[in-house]
């Protein structure tokens, strides 16, 4: 497996995929890291002539926590019909009901799915976060370590929830929106807003 990405989000990818007895053996970054910890082949950018063959041979998995940006590799390389693999933890608790995209998902150690959840593509569900019954994580949104979703929650594409945020069954979070850490979401919140505090505000 070859990682895009090569920092702290990309270590918890590494223990995931060691979790799934998947070997990780390089990466790809914009520059070869000086700080190597898993000592891994480096094969240049994503987009290079040796990144794009070595992805061909072994998969790949986007390692970027940041939502964008991460949209932006899958865009690039789905134009060379490269699509990412999962990364599923195995201590990770899925119900058989969950649909999730086979493209580039990361579900973090101790995460709990429950039943008719939906998981977009290249979605973050983070270490230990709970998505209860019935909710929906648009593509690229990343659900933050210890977060709540009580059933029947609506988080938007590229959306961003904080760690030990918690959402009030029921809500619908639009496209592109900022939940602090910690925040209480008690009502809908709009695309392209930011909202911190109990009960969660915009800034």
């Amino acid at each position: 497996m070859i990682l895009i990405g090569y920092s702290g989000h990309a270590y918890v990818v590494v223990g995931i995929f060691n979790s799934m007895g998947i070997k990780v053996s390089g990466y790809c970054d914009k520059e070869e890291k000086k700080y190597n910890p898993f000592n891994f082949s480096y094969y240049g950018e994503e987009s290079s002539k040796k990144g794009l063959e070595e992805m061909k041979k072994n998969g790949f998995f986007i390692a970027i926590g940041e939502n964008t940006i991460r949209n932006k590799v899958y865009d690039s390389l789905a134009k060379h019909n490269l699509f990412p693999e999962n990364a599923i933890h195995s201590s990770a608790v899925v119900d058989k009901s969950v649909q999730l995209s086979d493209r580039g998902i990361m579900i973090a150690g101790n995460v709990t799915i429950n039943p008719l959840s939906q998981i977009g593509t290249g979605v973050i569900c983070n270490t230990g976060c709970v998505i209860d019954h019935e909710c929906t994580v648009g593509d690229f949104a990343h659900i933050g370590p210890g977060a709540v979703l009580c059933g029947n929650v609506k988080v938007g594409r590229l959306s961003f929830i904080g760690a030990n945020a918690v959402i009030r069954q029921g809500i619908t979070i639009g496209n592109n929106v900022i939940v602090g850490a910690g925040a209480v979401v008690v009502k809908d919140i709009p695309d392209n807003t930011q909202v911190v505090g109990n009960p969660a505000m915009g800034r």
